[in-house]
């Protein structure tokens, strides 16, 4: 008998359980062990000697093809980075997850569970020094090296996650390798928040749209997933090819001869999946994907095969032993081409998938390949730089990237920030600062604002967005509608003026940056705000950053920073997949909020009168821009009654039960706090009689959190 949870009870309850991951360490881990120290500790030379001995070393148990693990540990690093997605920065390589579900048990998985276990050992020497996340990710290019290939470097710093992360939507079917139409758009587009166009695989269909084998549908729908990775046509082309130079695909027979995956198997499988009852179970007999063969005659070398394959040959589609659509030669040429994955003088057809064909039938995706093999520098360059933006483009900043072979370049991709050739103000500095801020016209709501418009654009999931780089005075994020672009444009423009006037004044080297001033701005407003309410408060403030230019801006790239909701703000965006309380958890759990951090900044930002577009939306108080605890106080009185304005239920009106005049009004983001009952129960300690003190503390703590979320130099 099963136990039912509450959410088992009422599932569409308010979930809050993503927001419980930030209240403390759910791992193994002491709260104060530094991952980043303690990598610094390895030789990363003896580490990839180690791996390099396992690359070779078959074991009974699951022999290597070919005699080496190396296309079987690229697959493991690419389908560990490659669930990356643009949208919110979620999926990729860090938090070592491919080793949870549900990714350890996806159908595209199959076998990899055997690629990790083979690096249990090297994981097993190097303890908490060395990250599963790390581990897999230079695994991938020890493996591309071995076999030939000059990478382009690699960056240490992935800490490892110890529970699934259920913040990922992964799509809305209920059976794995299955495609609904609530995955695309009304185009037929890929909906933004996914990954992948087939719940349970890393990218595309390998057979084909829907398991046909669809060329021209095919190579839309490549185009399609790479995109949501930020990869463009020659990104997506090098990355295929350069993948697909190496190894096979496994498809000895029918995927009806595996037992269930890892999360199902028996307990004496100890965390193995899919049993293989065809034949051995293994080495020629092995079955992943469902399609057989190699992509050339030469699986375990980088050359370029796969490209001269791919354009030098006509292919025709055919039904592989595994039952699954493939590509073969049209007259047969490369039949028996290439060597056995146990005995060399065994050969085996080279084949190629839907999805390599696609490639060569796209016109744009073609001049890409035919670049490449006029050019096989520019397709080794190329892939190398694709890899290594594949397996980084998670980790955030350069500065958060560790190790001896970090490249000296920083790619656009990567958010660059100016290094500072100026001293950074002080306290005596901080305090002139002050005054000329609290001497300016700046209202308290319009430095609350501006400074939270800046910092809230952090997402913890790729380490993007945060007021470092002052990117709120630049295209694109100075016209966003949340932003309010015409009061903005006023706030940077005293702003700059008070910044011009200190750095002019000075007959040393100290300067400050637009992005401190921003948010020593909002930290300032905050105390007073306090003071108003009769508390003394300090916010601390740590100066340190720097101003990026517009050319160190990817617009386009940062576009998927604009939020659709901001809870914070009351701002309600248009055609929400969700009802909008779902949608705050999800911008709270991007900034690394826990449950009583989300509700007491709502709460607080309502009273500093900090609302999107000057709404009066849960502007419970008489007192805007006093830091009270009146939004929780007005929330929990029960009586007047709430009526929703329309039939999306998403604005109310607060009528009096008596007169039935409005008194207020409110959104779905305000209402929640007095709903849902976890909700309810911290509101309730804020807003009772002696809760104001605490209030005030927590709403500081949590604004400065926010404030400095983006710090990795603190």
């Amino acid at each position: 008998m099963s136990q039912k949870t509450t959410q088992d009870w009422w599932p569409n309850q308010l979930n809050l359980d993503l927001l419980d991951e930030h209240a403390g360490n759910p791992g193994p881990l002491e709260e104060e062990f530094d991952y980043a120290e303690a990598f610094e500790e390895l030789d990363l030379d003896e580490v990839k000697a180690d791996i390099e001995e396992v690359m070779t070393s078959s074991q009974d148990w699951w022999p290597a093809d070919y005699g080496h693990y190396g296309p079987l540990f690229i697959r493991m690093a690419w389908h560990s980075a490659g669930t990356y997605r643009t949208h919110d920065g979620r999926g990729g390589a860090s938090g070592g997850r491919q080793r949870l579900p549900p990714l350890n048990s996806w159908p595209d998985n199959v076998n990899l569970d055997k690629a990790r276990r083979l690096l249990w050992p090297v994981k097993q020497k190097y303890g908490r020094k060395l990250s599963w996340g790390d581990l897999i990710v230079l695994t991938g290019n020890v493996a591309l090296e071995s076999m030939g290939f000059e990478t382009f470097g690699f960056a240490g710093g992935r800490e490892d996650d110890f529970k699934p992360d259920d913040s990922v939507d992964w799509g809305p079917e209920d059976e794995w390798e299955s495609t609904s139409a609530e995955r695309f758009d009304e185009d037929g587009r890929l909906e933004e928040a996914l990954g992948n166009t087939v719940m349970g695989l890393i990218y595309v269909n390998p057979e084909g749209p829907n398991g046909e084998p669809d060329l021209e549908g095919s190579a839309d729908n490549i185009r399609d997933t790479f995109s949501h990775m930020a990869m463009d046509d020659k990104e997506t082309v090098a990355l295929i090819a350069g993948g697909h130079t190496f190894g096979k695909v496994h498809g000895a027979d029918s995927g009806d001869n595996l037992g269930p995956e890892p999360e199902d198997a028996p307990i004496d499988l100890q965390g193995l999946g899919w049993d293989n009852e065809f034949g051995e179970g293994k080495g020629p007999d092995t079955i992943t994907s469902g399609i057989e063969g190699p992509w050339n005659a030469t699986p375990t070398v980088w050359d370029m095969s796969y490209v001269n394959n791919l354009l030098s040959y006509e292919w025709e589609p055919e039904k592989g032993p595994g039952g699954a659509w493939q590509w073969t030669t049209k007259n047969d040429e490369l039949d028996d081409a290439a060597p056995g994955v146990q005995d060399p003088s065994d050969k085996e057809d080279v084949m190629m998938l839907t999805t390599d064909v696609a490639l060569k039938h796209d016109d744009d995706f073609r001049a890409v390949l035919e670049e490449f093999r006029d050019d096989p520098d520019e397709f080794q360059e190329t892939f190398a730089k694709a890899w290594y933006k594949l397996i980084h483009r998670d980790m955030g900043p350069p500065e958060r990237f560790l190790g001896p072979e970090v490249p000296e370049e920083t790619m656009i991709w990567q958010d660059p920030l100016p290094e500072a050739d100026y001293e950074v103000v002080g306290d005596a500095e901080v305090a002139e600062l002050e005054e000329l801020i609290a001497d300016s016209d700046l209202s308290i709501s319009e430095r609350v604002k501006t400074a939270w418009a800046s910092a809230s654009t952090f997402r913890h999931s790729d380490k993007r967005g945060g007021a470092n780089g002052a990117r709120i005075r630049l295209e694109p994020q100075r016209s966003w509608e949340v932003n309010d672009p015409d009061q903005l444009e006023s706030v940077l423009e005293t702003y700059e003026e008070i910044q011009a006037e200190f750095n002019e004044s000075r007959d040393d080297d100290t300067r400050v940056s637009l992005a401190d001033l921003i948010v020593l701005g909002g930290n300032l407003a905050v105390e007073e705000a306090a003071a108003a309410a009769g508390h003394d408060i300090d916010v601390p403030f740590e100066p340190g950053r720097v101003d990026a230019t517009q050319e160190q801006t990817d617009e386009e790239s940062f576009e998927v920073l604009e939020p659709d909701v901001d809870p914070f703000r009351n701002y309600l965006g248009e055609d929400l997949p969700h009802e909008p309380e779902h949608e705050m958890v999800d911008k709270a759990e991007l900034l690394r909020l826990s449950v009583p951090e989300m509700t007491v900044l709502v709460g607080g930002m309502r009273v500093l009168d900090a609302n999107c577009d000057d709404s009066e939306h849960g502007v419970f108080t008489d007192e805007p821009e006093t830091l009270t605890n009146d939004f929780f106080v007005n929330l929990l009185d029960f009586d007047r009654d709430w009526e929703p304005v329309d039939d999306d239920e998403e604005v109310f009106e607060l009528r009096d039960r008596e007169t039935g005049e409005v008194d207020s009004t409110a959104t779905r983001f305000d209402l929640i706090f007095g709903s849902n009952s976890r909700l309810r129960a911290v509101s309730e300690v804020y807003g009772a009689a002696d809760g104001e003190e605490k209030f005030v503390q927590d709403f500081a703590e949590a604004w400065s959190k926010v404030m400095t979320l983006d710090r990795f130099d603190l």
